[in-house]
């Protein structure tokens, strides 16, 4: 197995003349003396893909970004540090160890796309991870390096949607986390819509479908949003060249990945390993299973497919991932043991993403929220055949009209784990079936030495996203305002424009 820092570095850096030590500074200085399209084709040589779970191509993106460049008014680059997939802490630990890497990204990001601003969006419940890059922005700035371009900060909500991307740039808005139509490389953070009346939209719509049609020759803005991670990328590409990044690794999935491994482990860590790195290598870094049980199943957050301990050898790659039905995602990995009932984890993943769904799209609220029910009973030794039925049902009509990923994860991840226990499933229904305690899926709020911490106010978070009195039985879509979004922005500079 090998394990490298190329961006979560042993000993976190310090400061900014530490990151410099250790070779910061050299893909910026690099790429503002480049052309931009040279800098794209790196990356593309480099076969960087996003680290935030779709796994898209970088280059790409970056290249579709350019050639939406409004005429009037200048891109965005927005980095999506809102982490809120359960079981992943990757992302928060680059930022607490190596903020300046993420920036320095954004920022040849910023000169490529030809933006003028920088926003770093994050959760306003991580407070250390946000005190790291308000303190690395302060620095890069008296260094001189964010000269012409403004970057702030936007701490938003924890609503799991909050890290879909056209949800995330909906709270930039100013709006609730409510997944868009219009994708952002067509409208960015800057709408620029003449009819934009209360009555066109609606409070509690993330986006009308007129804003999906407009004119191609609209003025409006793209934005490039890039996870934190793969941004940290960015810089050792464009100083080492793509040769370099793609020394470890695969061929088809070249680099590194930054890995949460939680749940049934002897150590819960986060550790960045080569891409083809196996997922039984990878769980040895975290001791492996824990005392007196054995592996049942392993989690991919939420987002794909469940790993069967028969699969461990799989590589940690893009293609390998999928040919098992499943995927990378965020590469945060939750393992279940043999003293967790399969339909309790069934119950406890359909519970999560029913109540974090925003309701926009109705069977993903309401048929998630059903899920949910009939799992619930069936972990409680209460359900019966028509409840096994009707559960099937609804896994094949949650994901119809979905405008984001959520709902089919809903479909995906519980009916892996249906299909992969069916024999324990159908035992539920059986006179007698002891219960099963609803196995708690949430985000993480800390990993450290001693032990992961999960978020279990989740627990208590209703349907409607209030959290202790009795759900109201309204969506979040039907009551939400921009009103109740939380928002804090952190400016910074009056950036000079550059000659």
């Amino acid at each position: 197995m090998t394990i490298t820092h190329r961006i979560l570095p042993d000993t976190a850096h310090v400061g900014l003349a530490d990151y410099i030590t250790a070779g910061g500074g050299a893909g910026l200085r690099a790429a503002r003396v480049a052309d931009p399209s040279d800098v794209i084709d790196e990356l593309a040589a480099a076969g960087l893909r996003g680290r935030g779970g779709a796994g898209f191509p970088t280059a790409t993106k970056w290249r579709t970004v350019r050639s939406f460049a409004s005429p009037l008014l200048h891109t965005s680059v927005v980095v999506n540090a809102a982490e809120g997939e359960p079981g992943t802490f990757k992302d928060r630990a680059i930022l607490r160890a190596n903020p300046y890497a993420v920036l320095e990204g954004a920022l040849i990001a910023a000169h490529v796309v030809d933006a003028r601003s920088i926003i770093v969006a994050t959760k306003m419940t991580f407070v250390a991870e946000i005190e790291r890059v308000r303190a690395a922005i302060d620095e890069m700035r008296a260094a001189g390096w964010c000269d012409g371009v403004v970057i702030d900060v936007v701490e938003g909500p924890s609503a799991y949607l909050f890290g879909e991307e056209t949800a995330l740039l909906e709270v930039i808005d100013g709006r609730p986390p409510f997944p868009r139509i219009a994708p952002p490389f067509r409208r960015g953070v800057v709408e620029v819509v003449t009819s934009r009346a209360d009555a066109a939209f609606p409070t509690g719509q993330a986006a009308s479908v007129q804003m999906a049609e407009l004119d191609e020759q609209s003025v409006a803005p793209p934005v490039l949003v890039n996870n934190a991670e793969t941004l940290a990328n960015v810089p050792g590409i464009v100083a080492n060249g793509a040769e370099w990044f793609r020394s470890i690794g695969t061929e088809s999935s070249p680099g590194s990945v930054v890995c949460t491994v939680t749940g049934a482990v002897q150590r819960p860590t986060v550790v960045e390993v080569a891409m083809g790195t196996t997922l039984e290598d990878l769980l040895a870094l975290a001791g492996g299973i824990a005392a007196g049980v054995s592996i049942r199943m392993v989690l991919v957050g939420v987002s794909g497919a469940i790993v069967t301990p028969d699969l461990l050898a799989t590589p940690l790659t893009y293609e390998a991932m999928a040919a098992i039905g499943s995927g990378l995602g965020s590469a945060g990995f939750i393992v279940v043991g043999t003293d967790v009932g399969v339909v309790g984890v069934a119950a406890g993943v359909s519970r999560f993403l029913a109540v974090e769904s925003c309701g926009q799209c109705t069977p993903c609220k309401q048929d998630g929220a059903e899920l949910s029910e009939l799992l619930g009973r069936l972990s409680d030794g209460n359900g019966d055949d028509a409840d096994l039925v009707q559960v099937r049902r609804r896994l094949g009509t949650v994901a119809d009209g979905a405008r984001c990923a959520l709902a089919s994860q809903q479909r995906d991840v519980v009916g892996s784990i249906l299909d992969a226990f069916d024999r324990l499933v159908v035992a539920r229904v059986a006179p007698g079936a002891p219960v099963e305690e609803r196995y708690l899926v949430a985000p993480l709020l800390d990993v450290a030495a001693d032990g992961a911490l999960i978020d279990l106010a989740v627990a208590d978070k209703n349907l409607d996203w209030t959290t202790g009195a009795a759900d109201s039985g309204r969506t979040p879509v039907d009551h939400w305002s921009p009103q109740r979004v939380a928002i804090s922005v952190s400016p910074s500079e009056t950036a000079d424009e550059p000659a």
